[in-house]
């Protein structure tokens, strides 16, 4: 099943995605006589039970039973108000490109234990605008990753049971402001500024059971073999593969679950797929240019540029830049010793 969110009147309701078509998913329900939540959070808090009575649902419209279409609707993220967001540190390749450009070596660490983050699950965007601030447009990057959404609350859970807890999948870019993002990390606290503007996902949530073709199985838990490309002004830029994450969303989820509850709702993403950011990008051209005794120009994402990202089976989800008229910038306001 694939799962969205809309804006119908003054409400953000859920609804399944079929027949290319957005079809209400409580108001379908109630025509067949079930009753089901009208949020993807509160569907999502049914946990089992919930994806049961939308398969049932699902069935029906296929069976032509129902077909309450959402017509007249604005998009957002599949869940545009979750519990929390984490983002982890899952694709090796990205993270040794990183470190290699800076002239550091890889942190052995890396290969321990999967870490991730918290940011600001209060700024989640679907597709459409972004607005961002003056200071976010120093450096402005994009990072091409997947996420999932947890569907089953739980504590200190393994990873042979960690896919069990997966609601579904979806593309999520991790927006950067970079200047803002180095300028913190130098205090070795963070990200924070640099991060919590604008995570973006969706463009719908997209079942475990969609992408079985995809699967790969591994004694660390499930990966899957999806291709994934951005695209800047409809240049591609990126290219990687789900399947190639170090860390499988079962371990991130046993790390994130030790000794804490996670809640149906909550999104985790994989961190950048390599190749997968201007941060990465600059820094290996800039290299390449040295070698043939040229000079890089670094890219960054300007007011008014578009960024698309596909991956297979979850779709494309495209976004558009739109800097604030107005000027708050915090930079400007940094205290001098």
């Amino acid at each position: 099943m694939k799962f969205v969110s809309f804006i119908k009147g003054q409400e953000v309701r859920v609804g399944l995605y079929t027949n290319d078509t957005v079809y209400d998913l409580a108001e379908n329900g109630k025509a067949i006589g079930l009753a089901t939540p009208s949020t993807m959070l509160e569907l999502l808090w049914h946990e089992e039970a919930g994806m049961e009575t939308a398969r049932k649902i699902e069935d029906a419209i296929k069976a032509g039973k129902t077909s309450i279409t959402a017509d007249t609707i604005t998009m957002v993220a599949p869940i545009p108000n979750p519990p929390s967001c984490r983002d982890a540190y899952a694709f090796r390749q990205h993270v040794a490109t990183a470190r290699r450009n800076r002239g550091v070596e890889m942190i052995p660490e890396f290969d321990m234990y999967p870490i991730f983050y918290f940011t600001n699950h209060n700024a989640i965007y679907g597709e459409g605008d972004v607005l961002v601030e003056d200071d976010h447009m120093h450096k402005l990057d994009f990072e091409l990753e997947a996420a999932i959404i947890v569907g089953k609350r739980g504590k200190n859970i393994s990873a042979k049971d960690a896919d069990k807890y997966i609601a579904g999948y979806t593309i999520m870019n991790d927006l950067s402001a970079r200047v803002l993002q180095m300028e913190e990390m130098k205090l070795n606290l963070g990200p924070a500024k640099g991060k919590d503007f604008a995570t973006v996902i969706g463009p719908w949530m997209v079942t475990p059971d969609e992408l079985e073709q995809y699967k790969v199985e591994t004694e660390f838990g499930n990966k899957y073999n999806l291709q994934m490309k951005a695209f800047h002004n409809s240049k591609q830029v990126s290219e990687g593969n789900m399947k190639d994450m170090n860390w499988t969303f079962a371990e991130i989820l046993e790390r994130a679950s030790y000794g804490t509850e996670i809640y149906p709702g909550d999104v985790i993403g994989s961190g950048t797929v390599g190749t997968g950011c201007y941060l990465e990008l600059n820094g290996t051209w800039a290299l390449e240019a040295k070698a043939k005794g040229e000079e890089h120009t670094p890219i960054w994402l300007q007011n008014g540029d578009t960024i698309d990202m596909t991956i297979d089976g979850l779709g494309k989800l495209s976004n558009k830049i739109v800097k604030s008229k107005e000027s708050n910038s915090i930079l400007a306001k940094k205290k001098q010793v």
